[in-house]
């Protein structure tokens, strides 16, 4: 998940009436192959179980690991690294990324994979913590909503598109080589980024403002409560997705319905962009409810392949225009500093959803996934209901 902490001064790269299509794009693939490296270990997980000779909760906690790293070393990287120049952190960040993926690919140690998925959720905190200052530096005033939406597209893109390919490459010609291919494909992204986006230096010493204080601000708690039960419950369900399909003798069929889910998010994604600027606190209720009808569909009716496919659409289309909603939500709340917040509250809730998940793996089985998400996503509905005037208000403070 993306925050932004530093604050970087240059003007604008596209003046006028222009967006700096090629950084930007780059940045958004730099958030796709975080997103990915975290996430596919989902479409995968058996086989990678298997082959690592460890069980299917034990396999899912390289997803946790990496959260865990993530939202732990967010904020502490990001004042470590506040000098340093932006464009570097970036590229070291990816590379450390590119180098996981490649061990993962490689290893049949659990212990040295579960250590580079480590070291990889603390680059992807360096990635998150330049992804949408840089979007809104690069961009002319007027375009920087713009632009945030199109780097930040990259992350439900991540879970839209690239689990559901990779699943089915995994499928085809095992996890190990999707593993290899987003490798690759960092080293391409590392050229990429290299040739265009802009060097950028780091924010002098003694500028920066007390990260915690902005929870005081009003909107910034309750925004970051529907992240971190909104999280929790997609998480739960998500990591362990495959294991759930197991259960209802639709295994066979997973690249298809995450590809499902996948097209979903990806209207989601096109609908929020278009309107999240006039429409924030509509399109946030609404996501929740459709959520929360989507779990109990799963949960009431699992094994009917009609019901299971309708629930994955309805999912879909709450969970992919999410990122956008909440950053939106907590930028307006509580500027940088509430970013800061959220790339931990997120990474930490998402590392949550793989334990909690394998909790509920071990002691109750696949069946409890959809109830222990209602059981989370009810509260977010009420939350984005009652938070009118601070949070998820009808006028955004800063819409034009």
């Amino acid at each position: 998940m993306a925050a932004s902490q530093t604050e970087i001064s240059p003007p604008p790269v596209g003046g006028g009436n222009k967006l700096p299509w090629s950084p930007l794009l780059a940045l958004s693939t730099a958030a796709f192959v975080g997103i990915l490296t975290e996430a596919l270990p989902a479409g995968v997980l058996p086989e990678m179980a298997r082959d690592l000779s460890v069980s299917e909760s034990a396999a899912g906690q390289s997803l946790t690991i990496y959260a865990i790293a993530t939202g732990i070393s967010a904020i502490p990287l990001s004042v470590a690294t506040a000098t340093w120049n932006r464009k570097r952190l970036l590229l070291l960040a990816v590379a450390m990324i590119g180098l996981a993926n490649v061990v993962t690919a490689l290893s049949s140690s659990y212990v040295l994979t579960m250590g580079f998925r480590l070291l990889a959720g603390i680059a992807a905190a360096a990635v998150w913590a330049e992804l949408v200052g840089y979007a809104r530096r690069l961009a002319p005033p007027h375009l920087q909503g713009r632009a945030i939406s199109i780097t930040m597209a990259g992350v439900p893109l991540a879970l839209a598109l690239g689990i559901p390919v990779g699943t089915f490459l995994g499928n085809l010609f095992g996890w190990r080589l999707t593993f290899g291919i987003v490798a690759a494909l960092s080293v391409l992204l590392l050229a990429w980024m290299g040739l265009s986006v802009p060097s950028t230096p780091g924010q002098p010493v003694g500028q920066r403002e007390p990260i915690f204080k902005a929870l005081k601000l009003p909107g910034v708690v309750a925004v970051l409560f529907t992240v971190a039960a909104w999280v929790l419950a997609h998480n739960i369900l998500y990591t362990y997705i495959s294991t759930f399909l197991d259960e209802y003798h639709m295994g066979g069929r997973r690249d298809v319905v995450l590809l499902v889910f996948g097209i979903a998010s990806v209207v989601s994604i096109v609908v929020t962009g278009a309107l999240v600027d006039r429409k924030l606190r509509g399109l946030t209720i609404g996501s929740a409810a459709m959520f929360v009808l989507a779990a109990a569909m799963l949960g009431v009716a699992p094994t009917s392949d009609l019901v299971v496919y309708a629930a994955m659409i309805i999912w879909g289309l709450s969970w992919g225009g999410v990122t956008t909603l909440l950053q939106t939500a907590v930028t307006d709340a509580g500027g940088d500093r509430g970013q800061a917040l959220l790339v931990t509250t997120w990474n930490s809730f998402m590392a949550g959803g793989g334990a909690v998940g394998g909790i509920l793996l071990a002691v109750l089985g696949p069946a409890s996934f959809p109830w222990g998400v209602l059981v989370l996503v009810i509260p977010v509905l009420l939350v984005a209901v009652l938070a009118r005037k601070h949070g998820f208000p009808s006028r955004r403070p800063n819409a034009a």
